[in-house]
């Protein structure tokens, strides 16, 4: 699953970084994002996210909900089937 749709349905608000221009990839795109009750700027490659706060990445849904949402795989996994991913 792409990061960006995983990370738009965990968020309260979530909008994408139109100015930001890759580096690396032309496929990164650039997100800020209010989840759990913080900010976020998190960078978007497929399924592979980074956290540029944090300093922290990975890859997938689940890596991305139990680091955002700070959960345990099993919590995780519920909060995304609660959401319908």
């Amino acid at each position: 699953m792409d990061a960006a749709v995983a990370l738009a349905a965990l968020s309260d608000y979530c909008k994408q970084n139109s100015s930001f221009v890759p580096r690396i990839s032309q496929l990164t795109t650039r997100w800020h994002a209010h989840v759990a009750g913080y900010d976020v700027e998190v960078l978007c490659t497929g399924p592979k996210f980074f956290d540029t706060r944090a300093k922290k990445g990975g890859g997938g849904a689940l890596d991305l909900t139990m680091h955002l949402a700070k959960l345990d795989f099993k919590q995780a996994v519920a909060l995304l089937r609660a959401k319908g991913l």
